[in-house]
């Protein structure tokens, strides 16, 4: 009797192992959807800001933290498995509500906070804190149930059975479920289903693994894991606990303070686009699941590390980037797939080690002790709160890309001689060599142009180069703009369209500055709103005039995320021009080109007044990308019409509440003030005005035809940006 109640209890202890395994390879894939979808929402409603994703990001671990710590503390007032499976089911289930209420309260809040008025300016610290506070009170109930996971996992496992290792084997489920749900949602999901219908068939998981959770608990046998807990293995000695806390909070901090420069250095060579992001993210996650699988091997086997001398290791391994990104190691590769190879090569050693380390300190400090690895894990993610805050507002503006790793490489090195007598100090010292190496012997990418000025902030690393007509201006990587008479007829044709003298202007996207001092050569007031702070510092870099033109009285140039200035002003503009930065497909870039946004001007332009977006493109460019542009304007206003460039190629769409008339080019030629006409005719290239203005509004484009590619596009909306998410749509396409 003796032994079948013992054979039953091992299978029952084996199948609540193996359930655990499955639910937290589902709720791993839940949670990173979850913090896509979430950043991509507030940023919507609060701005496309370095401020805001930092608030994000940072509710969203210290909701972890938060979470983790409350649920350990819990977890030894849990008597039995089944009680321990309940608790755990009610925080899925808490978890799976969110899917209907954060879009919803994500939008009550943008509208609360646009009703407190003038209080709470745009840029201002007051905005940033009550924003924050905001997305706080969404989303950190959420996230702390999310971290409540793994104590009451834990505590459900350990009252069944003793195992010091066990943290590392929900880990492992963790990070693999957190793998596939990067390449899910941004492969697949979202194109399919949009924002929200993502996030209800997430939640729709969570709510199948908090019901599966309560019938696992009523079919545990009587008395399984009842009564006190299992014995736990031995923990750290004492006088490596705080070795080992330490140890966690640096890595969580350092870890995550490198994928933000990491993603500055990857960017200029792979692109800005949603996939370039999730591919790294998923690089970041499998590396790491590789570690931990790697120690759970070894540590089966009683295998030993001395801990303090790998985390030495992990300073030259988090510089290797500086090497596989070397713009010289970048020039000698055939293609991009070889490009992408060295990314990986890049980030993965330093990622495989981490992986391995992590569970590895946590089984140590705690044993498998659920209050123990709670308090071990919210250690580390308190670090990883720190690492992105550091790095994205104090490292990266003040250091760069190139001494920001230096620094975090340093201090791995300073933890790692400290953390222990047994580390070997010829390995430190080797370690700490290689990284001085990689420092001194590689390049930045900013070193391909010799003729260059470079700006550095929180949100982007800017480059201004060239000489004369060939100026260029990238933002970590991706060329903007260049010196065209386009910008200047983005904001004349407008202006000489408006059927009275133009008394306001807004020019969202400041760019090179070409069209706001087209603007400004009107004589009327004119503001320019652009997200990244550093490109305005350039103004003069690309004009001779830029500084006069900046210190004009009626010019204003505000550093802020365009679609918030548009909630928060409360001025009227004649003319709105907007030019969103390249390529057609950059993350985030359908926020300056939806519904939403277009309701958003219309509030703050005049009921005659003209609204001007540039689309560009050679004809070459996705049908159903272009016609869902057109579209959304098209459904915004009554009134569009759409003109082929003075250079041939991309197309300014011209909208109105009111009716758009284009008179002959005498009278339009006669509406530009002398300082107008000379801008108009600086670069060019017609050698008239009369012929330069013919030579964009005598180039009438039908809008069916912008349209006709692409049967059954909607305009573009917020849930739905189909021009960042293509893959599936253009893989079935060539397919066919």
């Amino acid at each position: 009797m003796h032994r079948r109640a013992a054979g039953c209890k091992q299978t029952a202890v084996r199948f609540l192992r193996r359930t655990f395994f499955l639910f937290f390879l589902v709720s791993g894939f839940c949670g990173l959807v979850y913090q896509v979808v979430w950043l991509r929402l507030a940023m919507a409603h609060f701005g496309v800001t370095s401020a805001m994703i930092a608030i994000v990001l940072s509710v969203f671990m210290s909701g972890l933290a938060l979470g983790s710590w409350a649920a350990g503390a819990l977890a030894p007032r849990l008597r039995s498995s089944a009680a321990s499976l309940r608790a755990y089911a009610l925080v899925e289930l808490g978890i799976a509500a969110s899917g209907g209420l954060v879009p919803v309260l994500l939008e009550a809040g943008r509208g609360t906070l646009l009703g407190l008025g003038g209080g709470l300016s745009w840029g201002s610290f007051a905005f940033h804190a009550a924003s924050g506070a905001w997305v706080a009170l969404v989303m950190l109930p959420f996230c702390t149930c999310m971290g409540a996971t793994f104590p009451l996992a834990l505590a459900a496992l350990r009252r069944a059975e003793a195992g010091e290792r066990t943290f590392s084997y929900l880990y492992v489920a963790n990070v693999v479920g957190a793998t596939a749900g990067t390449l899910t949602s941004a492969f697949v999901l979202v194109e399919l289903l949009g924002f929200r219908g993502t996030l209800w068939l997430t939640a729709s998981l969570n709510a199948a693994l908090g019901l599966g959770a309560l019938a696992l608990s009523a079919r545990l046998p009587r008395g399984a894991g009842a009564g006190p807990p299992a014995e736990p293995a031995a923990a750290a000695p004492g006088r490596q606990r705080r070795a080992v806390l330490a140890t966690l909070f640096t890595t969580g901090l350092v870890s995550m303070g490198l994928e933000v420069v990491w993603v500055r250095l990857i960017t200029p060579y792979l692109g800005n686009v949603v996939y370039t992001f999730a591919t790294v993210l998923a690089l970041y996650l499998a590396a790491t699941f590789a570690g931990s699988t790697f120690y759970r091997r070894r540590a089966r086997r009683g295998a030993g590390e001395r801990w303090p001398a790998l985390l030495g290791w992990l300073a030259p391994l988090g510089l290797v980037p500086l090497a596989s990104l070397d713009p010289r190691v970048m020039a000698a590769m055939p293609g991009p797939g070889a490009a992408r190879f060295f990314l990986a090569l890049g980030i993965a050693p330093f990622c495989a080690l981490l992986g391995y380390l992590t569970p590895m300190l946590v089984d140590r400090w705690s044993g498998g002790e659920p209050r123990a690895a709670g308090s071990a894990y919210a250690v580390n993610v308190l670090g990883c709160i720190v690492g992105p805050l550091l790095c994205g507002f104090v490292l990266l503006p003040r250091l760069g890309e190139r001494w920001a790793l230096g620094a975090l490489a340093l201090a791995l090195l300073a933890l790692a001689l400290v953390a222990g007598s047994e580390a070997a100090p010829k390995r430190l010292a080797l370690a700490g060599a290689a990284s001085v190496v990689l420092l001194a012997a590689t390049r930045d990418y900013e070193s391909l142009f010799p003729d260059r000025e470079v700006r550095r902030d929180g949100t982007a690393t800017v480059v201004a180069h060239g000489r004369g007509y060939r100026k260029m201006l990238l933002v970590n990587g991706t060329g903007m703009t260049s010196l065209t008479p386009i910008t200047k007829m983005m904001a004349h044709v407008p202006l000489v369209l408006l059927p009275r003298p133009p008394q306001r202007g807004l020019v969202i996207c400041f760019g090179m500055g070409t069209s706001l001092r087209s603007m400004h050569s009107w004589g009327m007031e004119a503001t320019a709103v652009e997200l990244v702070p550093s490109v305005p510092e350039l103004f003069s870099f690309f004009h001779d005039d830029g500084e006069a033109v900046r210190r004009a009285p009626n010019v204003r140039i505000v550093v802020d995320d365009g679609r918030r200035f548009l909630d928060r002003d409360r001025s009227t503009y004649d003319v709105v021009v907007i030019d969103p930065p390249p390529p057609l497909e950059a993350a985030g870039s359908s926020l300056l080109y939806s519904r939403e946004f277009y309701a958003a001007v219309r509030r703050r332009l005049a009921p005659d007044g003209l609204v001007a977006q540039w689309i560009p493109g050679d004809g070459s460019e996705d049908p159903a990308t272009r016609a869902a542009f057109v579209l959304a304007l098209r459904e915004s206003f009554p009134f569009l019409r759409a003109f082929r460039s003075v250079e041939g190629w991309g197309y300014h769409l011209l909208a109105s509440p009111a009716p758009i008339k284009v008179p002959v080019m005498r009278v339009l030629a006669a509406r530009l003030p002398p300082a107008a006409t000379q801008d108009l005719m600086e670069w060019g290239p017609q050698p008239g005005v009369r012929r330069q203005l013919g030579a964009v509004l005598r180039r009438e484009l039908s809008l069916d035809d912008l349209v006709a590619a692409a049967p059954g596009v909607r305009g573009l909306r917020d849930d739905r940006p189909l021009n960042e998410y293509f893959l599936l749509r253009r893989t079935l396409k060539s397919g066919s």
